[in-house]
């Protein structure tokens, strides 16, 4: 083994394996890379809303349907909501409840507010939020009120106020630290009022309130208001149904947490992971063509050394095995740095994902690394049945 190592270091070209690492590690980032990335993006558009289950939806009549230049009405009558009841893909149907009253908000954290405005608020039948209900109650002239708030509000502050403030990021996790008070008048009488925010919703639009809330208040700062729905939230079998289609299509509606918009996305973003995969595909071909080369002229430049040896009686199993080790030790350093790469460019990318989406739970990076394992056998193993096939030929002789 130590002639066969000698005659390997004497006609090594250093560029040439340099050339074939390099590139290799290129390809082979570039192709987990684009794996990890895909894994840990995935779940940011597939995953349920933690508030409200996937088969339910919020509907509005369309602008065409009915607006002000229609001549039509944007609410929504008894007789609306049992004609959609009388479908088979609608198992319940709640009405979208607004405070009637004039609301001044204010959301901040740590002393320095970041939102100061006039706003709204809505709740639903309390069966709709998929909260416990212990988080969900609310007791008539209580100071403190539970809310859901918009998954933008969240973002709007992670990456526009806190950065240029200097405030630290928040998450769903600590959606307590979110100071929010509401100002309320209305009926000649004025009231104050602590948010308590429990979480955040990527499909609702509005500050969500407990049902009992809105009732109550809305009889203490309003009790002559009393406007119809304009949005309801529906219970279907299948959202994505023909059939359901069909019911929104048929009665001028449109669903206002489509989720479509998210579909797309995740559709182009596979064809982008795909392209830049397979770039990093062709990459790693033409360096396993340089490697394979950089062997052959090596084994080419001791060929006679090698015959020799042959000769002595070596083995072409022995005498081709110093090439492997060399081929089988690049390709797995390869894969090694590549790794750690993808890690490090990973812990970065992975804090704006979680800011985003800090409910989702993100996958590690297994999938990856047998996808770089499996990398690794399949080059390795095309290595060293083309080495030994070299060697082979060279003992016909």
């Amino acid at each position: 083994m130590s002639l066969i190592w000698k005659l390997l270091r004497q006609h090594i070209s250093v560029p040439q394996f340099l050339g074939f690492f390099f590139a290799n590690l290129v390809g082979m980032f570039i192709v987990l890379l684009g794996c990890q990335f895909y894994a840990d993006v995935m779940p940011v558009f597939t995953s349920e809303d933690s508030f409200m289950r996937h088969n339910y939806v919020i509907v509005s009549k369309s602008v065409g349907a009915g607006s002000a230049l229609s001549g039509r009405s944007n609410s929504f009558t008894p007789s609306d909501t049992a004609a959609l009841l009388s479908s088979p893909s609608v198992k319940s149907v709640g009405a979208f409840s607004r405070a009637e009253y004039n609301i001044h908000a204010t959301m901040g954290i740590q002393g320095n507010n970041f939102i100061n405005t006039e706003l709204f608020l809505e709740s639903v039948p309390d069966k709709y939020v998929d909260v416990p209900l212990s988080q969900w109650q609310y007791a008539e002239g209580s100071p403190e009120v539970p809310i859901i708030l918009p998954r933008s509000y969240l973002a709007m502050y992670n990456f526009g106020f806190a950065q240029t403030h200097g405030l630290p990021k928040i998450s769903d996790g600590v959606a307590g630290m979110l100071d929010v008070s509401l100002f309320v008048r209305g009926n000649g009488h004025e009231g104050t009022f602590r948010g308590k925010v429990i979480g955040f919703s990527s499909r609702l639009n509005t500050i969500l309130v407990p049902e009992r809330f809105i009732l109550w208040s809305n009889g203490q700062y309003a009790p002559s208001e009393h406007s119809a729905p304009s949005r309801l939230i529906m219970e279907v079998d299948n959202p994505a149904g023909e059939q359901f289609t069909a019911l929104l299509s048929d009665n001028g509606l449109e669903q206002e947490d489509d989720n479509r918009q998210a579909e797309r996305m995740t559709y182009f973003l596979r064809i982008v992971v795909v392209l830049v995969m397979a770039v990093g595909l062709v990459i790693s071909a033409l360096s396993f063509y340089i490697l394979m080369l950089s062997i052959w002229l090596l084994v080419q430049k001791n060929a006679e050394k090698l015959e020799n040896l042959l000769l002595l009686g070596y083995s072409p199993r022995r005498t081709a095995l110093p090439y492997q080790l060399l081929t089988v030790a690049l390709n797995a350093l390869v894969l090694v740095i590549a790794l750690l790469v993808v890690w490090l460019v990973r812990g970065r990318y992975l804090d704006m994902l979680q800011t985003l989406s800090a409910s989702v739970d993100f996958p590690g990076m297994q999938h990856t690394i047998l996808l770089g394992l499996a990398l690794l056998l399949v080059v390795s193993f095309v290595n060293i049945i083309a080495i030994r096939r070299k060697v082979a030929k060279l003992s016909e002789k």
